[in-house]
């Protein structure tokens, strides 16, 4: 069932991303573009979401298990660190480059063509990439700050 929620689930945020525009770049830096010639339709579709998240969060918060019987995971960090804001900036400066951010891009992979196919592959690469640096910066630290060794009884 959990399999099925979440096709139904992604269905779901794809259709509204292509429905809305997201998926179309032009549009998306035509909103980005406020200084020149600014689309705020987009706005609607942010304000929209965000409704509708805070609800979701209001409920899923108050609740133990999913309607299906699954963990819900809601965010626990509360405070903004230096990650967050550079993760933020670079999010921002990727989006207004090329006009996708990662859910419309993926939703526009069969329609899109090259664009959309090349903006996924750069976007693994850079996930791929990232794992790798953190992996390797906890097998650093682990190395140089070994673990006590527990004796067994």
């Amino acid at each position: 069932m959990p399999l099925l929620t979440a096709f139904i689930a992604g269905l779901l945020f794809a259709s509204g991303l292509i429905l809305s525009g997201m998926t179309n770049p032009a549009k998306v830096l035509a909103f980005i573009d406020i200084a020149g010639r600014w689309d705020p339709s987009l706005a609607f579709v942010m304000v929209g979401a965000i409704l509708v998240a805070a609800i979701a969060f209001r409920v899923g918060g108050a609740r133990a298990r999913t309607m299906f019987g699954g963990a819900i995971h809601l965010p626990g960090a509360k405070h903004v660190d230096a990650r967050l804001v550079a993760g933020s900036v670079t999010f921002g400066v990727g989006w207004g480059l090329i006009g996708y951010c990662p859910g419309p891009a993926l939703a526009s992979l069969g329609v899109a063509g090259w664009p959309a196919l090349l903006f996924v592959a750069a976007m693994i690469a850079g996930m791929v990439l990232f794992e790798s640096v953190e992996r390797l910066a906890a097998w650093r630290a682990s190395r140089n700050h070994p673990q006590p060794a527990t004796e067994l009884p």
